[in-house]
């Protein structure tokens, strides 16, 4: 199980300091969300991660996801090549549609209808892989090749389950975030058989996982259900998703997606410093080996 942690893009005194304490403490990656405007300041994403990118050396550097139909598909391409490249291919290339919870005011400000999110995701998809590699690709009917190519990153498709089919057409892994186990492991079923009717291979699972390492007050941990709430799920439902605990005990609930068959967790510290919640999180990636 590979283990890495969500930085907090609406700090950018310590953004560049926790991804380097995330590669001090062991991590496999580092991951920020991607929205044009929410209710609480967000940095932009690629800018973010390439700063992080530069101040690391090992840790990989991870969208979680990129609201690629925001930005035209050739600078999205073009961004995403040079940071691999300059990250010497250290990108999780985490993409999505962008759900309800954060309306369509983002959408609005970047000319993007929000009713064509889905579509225009899907037409990006099918030529990114050409374009960051340097291919030639059409889009909007017009033919071209981005130069430097780069090693295209793995693709990692954040979707409900509506959606696998373009998880199973287009993606080398599976993102679904705030999700129980045995709920990953019914959907995984599903990808499978999608993924066999397109002739390739199952998709691997990642999964952003909301968690608190250490002892936290009743009013925290239920503060945090009443907001998983607000992404559509039941109460019940964000109760079960939420890991809580020791570094023992979260161990032990993360060791549960991996016979469900997730093979990495992006974890989403919502309480305490995020920093000592990186280092606790090292601790758990050591049992996790």
């Amino acid at each position: 199980m590979k283990l890495g942690v969500y930085l907090d893009g609406s700090t950018p005194d310590s953004f560049v300091a926790h991804a380097r304490r995330a590669e001090d403490a062991g991590l496999e990656s580092v991951w920020v969300g991607d929205h044009l405007i929410t209710a609480s300041p967000r940095m932009d994403s690629i800018v973010a991660l390439t700063a992080a990118a530069a101040a690391t050396t090992r840790v990989k550097v991870g969208f979680g996801v990129l609201v690629a139909a925001l930005r035209p598909t050739a600078w999205v391409a073009k961004q995403i090549a040079t940071l691999q490249a300059l990250s010497g291919n250290r990108v999780l290339l985490g993409i999505g549609t962008g759900g309800d919870a954060h309306g369509e005011l983002g959408w609005r400000a970047a000319g993007v209808p929000f009713a064509e999110r889905g579509k225009r995701t899907t037409a990006m998809l099918e030529v990114l892989p050409d374009l960051v590699a340097g291919r030639p690709a059409t889009v909007d009917g017009v033919e071209f090749a981005l130069a430097p190519g780069a090693e295209m990153p793995p693709l990692i498709i954040g979707s409900g389950p509506g959606l696998l089919r373009r998880v199973a057409r287009f993606g080398d892994e599976w993102f679904p975030a705030f999700s129980a186990p045995a709920w990953i492991g019914e959907q995984r079923a599903r990808l499978a058989e999608f993924a066999a009717e397109y002739d390739r291979p199952v998709p691997g699972i990642t999964v952003g996982v909301s968690l608190a390492v250490g002892k936290l007050p009743d009013s925290v941990l239920d503060a945090q259900v009443r907001s998983l709430t607000g992404y559509g799920m039941s109460e019940e439902q964000a109760r079960e998703a939420l890991v809580t605990g020791s570094p023992a005990e979260v161990a032990e609930r993360l060791a549960v997606y991996a016979d469900a068959g997730v093979h990495r967790i992006a974890a989403m510290p919502f309480a305490g410093d995020r920093g000592e919640q990186i280092d606790l999180l090292g601790e758990v990636a050591g049992l996790l080996r």
